[in-house]
This record gives structure tokens, C-alpha cells and sequence, in this order.
């Protein structure tokens, strides 16, 4: 007999279980926060999110948070933010090196499971003491690109130049994202840089200043939940219908840095084109890199990107992405929006994306 072939992968990772976010805080991000350590910084958003739900830390069934030790500059300095969540009596906990999109990500895996029903996720970055354009250089691969050390905003103004040889992009319409950002995040108080900014200088052509993201510190932290728990903890949860992460070819000379696929396929795996989205929220801290976004995850004009002001207004390393998550959770838990793509990313020019569809429940 022949062998059988194999079923098709379906298009759409189907979720066994409902979890939504119910909650979400961060901290007013800032050049520098000299004053804070991690965990001062941390705690207050812990205690914002805690608050909102009506729940203790005892009552939390995982907790996992996203940091990276190269910018606190010690190893296992996760450890130190775990003062701020109370570890005793012992709890289940879990770390990710990584943006704390990625630690929401295996907390819904968590859930999904269903060894918990809640889960806290927190993450939180100061960028502040150090040079974050070098620090990123150790992402690269250690033997061909790292030793030239490129650092992000070189590598950033690589993909936007090739946006504009490809006829996708000119200056004029990268200073008009970057405009169109802050101004949004004029109405955030949270935001690190808002209403009318110059573009400024050159950094690295053809990204001047106001095409960058702000450095600066910061913390953010939601709460999940699954099922009719959700419902108990937050009048209009935001359900996370499908969530994908992809990862590009780590080596920069194989890739056509004016597009997306791993965006992409993510966007299909988690369901994002089945039927319209009305948000999103797109951590692209470079203007371009918004460009080549909304073409991956086929975003029309009629679609309203980064209302928060997105990375462009505040870009607090390991936070940024779960911020995006956030930002589009709360406004479906406020009634503004039905139907919502977060987009969260990690690496050199769109390296690693992580993809989550949100929705409410009908009014």
C-alpha cells in the first residue's frame, strides 16, 4: 500500500481554551530613572494591575516576566524583580529572556493547558545606564556581522533605504509616521515623547532623529484569564483569539528587509485575516519598519495603528512589545475598539514577530 500522506498543517492555530487579558498598567516611561531600581519601578504597575482585578498575589496561579541581563548588566538579575512580586510562599514562576510579549505568549501556553487560570506577566527594561545601540550588537551573529559591530540604528537605516530604492517609502512619508505617532500619543500620559517633534538631524541616513525611538526606562505588567474567570475579573475582557510567533533567517544577507513573511505567516496562524481588525498596535520603533508592517499584515487606511503612539513615543526595551498587547487590550476592555492586532518584535530589522488577534465580546 502506499503510504499516507500527511494532513495539511491547518492555516489557523485554534485555541482549546478562552483566556483574555483582563488587565493591564505600566509606568510613565522616561529618559532615566537614576532614582528606581528595577523593582521600585516595577512595583507600582504589579500593584495597578493587582488592584484592577480585585486579586492577591496568592490568588495568581503563574507568574512569568520578560528582562534581559545585558542591559541590567548582571546574570540572573530576573531574580531581583521577584523581591517586588513576593516569592513566598513559594510560587509558579517562569522567566524569558526576551520582550515580555514573548512570557505573555508562554503564560497563555500555561494557561491552555489548564494548570492555571490566571496568570500575571510583567516585564521591565532600563536602558538608561548604558549604550543600547551597542548592547543590540550582541544579537548579531558572533561571527560574521557582530565583529563589524552595526549597531540597531545602522542596521534600521539599512531596511529603510531599502524600502526607498524599492519605490515603497521616501523621507517625506517616514517623517509623516513619525509624525502621525506622536501626535496620537499626545492623548497617553504615559508617553516618553509626544505632540509635535522635530525630525532633526541625521543619524544614520535616511533616519534622522525623529524616525528613531526614544531611549528610555520603563515597566509593564496584565493579568490573564481564562474562561468565566476572565468574566468574574473584567466587565469586557479582551479574548485572545489566536497568537503566532515566527522568526526570520537570523543572517541578514538571505532576507528581503522590505518585507515580512515571519509577520505574516504569524498574522494567518493566529487569524488575523479571517475578518477585519479595526486596531492594532504595532511595535515598530523605527518608521519604516511600520512600512514594511502594515504591508505584512495587509493593514488598509481605514485600520487605526498605534493610537498609543507606539515604540516611536516610548520604547522601554523587554516592555515595548507587551505594551503593544496592552495598549490594544485596553482599548477593546473600553469599549474602542471590536476586533485587534498586537505586534511585538525582537531582533535586528523584524528578526522575530510575535502576532496576537484580540476581540471583545458584543456589547
Amino acid at each position: 500500500m502506499p503510504p499516507a500522506k500527511p494532513s495539511a498543517q491547518p492555516a489557523v492555530m485554534r485555541p482549546v481554551r478562552d483566556i483574555a487579558i483582563v488587565a493591564f498598567g505600566q509606568t510613565d516611561h522616561l529618559r532615566s530613572t537614576d532614582e528606581l531600581s528595577e523593582v521600585e519601578m516595577l512595583m507600582p504597575v504589579l500593584h495597578e494591575v493587582l488592584a484592577a482585578t480585585g486579586l492577591k498575589t496568592s490568588d495568581i496561579g503563574f507568574t512569568c516576566s520578560g528582562s534581559s541581563d545585558y542591559l541590567a548588566g548582571r546574570a540572573f538579575s530576573f531574580t531581583m524583580a521577584l523581591d517586588g512580586v513576593g516569592a513566598w510562599p513559594p510560587i509558579s514562576e517562569s522567566h524569558v529572556e526576551m520582550d515580555g510579549a514573548w512570557a505573555l505568549y508562554e503564560a497563555w501556553t500555561k494557561l491552555l493547558t489548564g494548570e492555571a487560570d490566571t496568570a500575571l506577566v510583567y516585564s521591565y527594561g532600563k536602558s538608561s545606564p548604558g549604550s543600547v545601540r551597542d548592547v543590540l550588537t550582541r544579537q548579531l551573529d558572533p561571527y560574521y556581522v557582530a565583529p563589524l559591530w552595526p549597531d540597531s540604528v545602522a542596521l534600521a537605516a539599512l531596511q529603510a533605504q531599502a524600502l526607498i530604492d524599492a519605490g515603497e517609502t521616501d523621507e517625506p512619508a517616514l517623517a509623516g509616521v513619525a509624525a502621525r505617532s506622536r501626535e496620537s500619543a499626545a492623548t497617553n500620559s504615559h508617553a516618553q515623547l509626544s505632540g509635535s517633534v522635530p525630525q532633526g538631524d541625521y543619524l544614520v541616513r535616511p533616519l534622522r532623529t525623529g524616525d528613531c525611538p526614544p531611549i528610555g526606562d520603563g515597566a509593564a505588567a496584565v493579568i490573564l484569564a481564562a474562561g468565566d474567570r476572565a468574566r468574574e475579573l473584567c466587565e469586557r475582557p479582551a479574548w485572545i483569539r489566536g497568537i503566532d510567533h515566527r522568526i526570520e533567517a537570523h543572517s541578514l544577507g538571505v532576507r528581503d528587509l522590505t518585507d515580512s513573511p515571519s509577520s505574516r505567516l504569524a498574522a494567518e496562524r493566529a487569524g488575523a485575516f479571517e475578518r477585519p481588525v479595526d486596531t492594532a498596535e504595532l511595535h515598530a520603533p523605527f518608521t519604516s519598519q511600520e512600512v514594511v508592517l502594515r504591508k505584512a499584515l495587509k493593514l488598509g487606511d481605514d485600520v487605526a495603528v498605534n493610537q498609543s503612539g507606539g515604540a516611536l513615543a516610548a520604547n522601554p526595551m523587554m516592555a515595548a512589545g507587551l505594551i503593544r498587547l496592552g495598549e490594544a487590550a485596553a482599548r477593546i476592555h473600553r469599549g474602542e475598539s471590536d476586533r485587534a492586532i498586537a505586534h511585538a518584535t525582537s531582533g535586528p530589522c523584524l528578526q522575530q514577530n510575535l502576532v496576537a488577534v484580540l476581540e471583545g465580546e458584543p456589547s
